[in-house]
């Protein structure tokens, strides 16, 4: 049985004690990939650090999160694009909005989620999203910059059957984590009425550990865990639960990984 984390930050320094045990762990666990969404500039070289140690199944995203959008936005994008004109990336992520810890960059969030949009239209890569407490405005940007290249993940979804089908119209899956255990959440709700199609696993890790964890430090071991209660909620077995969602990460990550802006292309 393959489990693949779609969105785990195992490089940051709440792994540095015993990174090479949680990853030990995590493979027990069957889980078989691993993707690494991009923070910042201060992050960057951690996160390419853990990739070529396990260069097999490891895979890193370039991306400027939006918590991460401050005044100096301009030059954290400017080392974004450079990074992508060095390499080629699985994904540009994690981006977005986010309205929950502050709003004072909000229209700075905007414009960096839209040009790294584009950049990955020219690139033909997916998108990892960040949308917390901004679920509809991230909505309105991507209908308003639609495209047959605009894919990827709302990572971390946690919304109403409404939200889940109108991020579905648009040309994304719905990334699945621990909040699906969490009892008053209402997700488990939610998720019987949405197509496992539609959906691809993640942990968060080092954040948002599912039940019986929660509250803890959390670890790409975790998903499976998540797998089990999608399994219980959709009345399917584990096994199933693990084959489609796999084959839908697969499927998202895997057009367009060797593509490289071109200086003078991006816009």
């Amino acid at each position: 049985m393959q489990l693949i984390d779609t969105h785990t930050h195992l490089y940051v320094q709440q792994f540095e004690a015993d990174r090479a045990e949680v990853i030990a762990k995590a493979r027990q666990a069957g889980i078989e990939k691993f993707y690494l969404p991009a923070i910042d500039s201060e992050t960057h070289d951690a996160m390419l650090e853990l990739e070529a140690a396990y260069s097999e199944d490891f895979f890193a995203m370039m991306g400027l999160h939006p918590c991460s959008v401050k005044a100096n936005f301009e030059e954290e994008l400017e080392i974004v694009e450079r990074w992508l004109q060095k390499r080629p990336f699985c994904a540009i992520g994690e981006i977005g909005i986010d309205l929950h810890w502050d709003t004072t960059f909000f229209e700075q969030q905007k414009e960096a989620f839209i040009r790294q949009i584009n950049w990955a239209k020219d690139l033909d890569v997916p998108i990892v999203i960040h949308s917390r407490k901004s679920t509809w405005e991230v909505i309105e940007i991507l209908n308003a910059e639609k495209s047959d290249k605009l894919r990827g993940i709302f990572h971390c979804f946690g919304g109403t059957v409404e939200e889940a089908e109108a991020i579905i119209d648009c040309g994304f899956h719905l990334g699945i984590g621990g909040v699906l255990t969490f009892k008053k959440a209402g997700l488990d709700k939610t998720m019987e009425k949405i197509d496992i199609k539609h959906v691809v696993l993640e942990t968060d890790a080092p954040y948002l550990a599912p039940s019986p964890f929660r509250g803890k430090r959390n670890e790409s071991a975790y998903i499976e865990l998540i797998a089990k209660k999608l399994a219980e909620i959709k009345g399917v077995d584990l096994a199933e639960i693990a084959r489609v969602t796999s084959e839908n990460a697969q499927k998202i990550f895997a057009v367009g990984a060797n593509n490289t802006l071109l200086l003078g292309k991006t816009r």
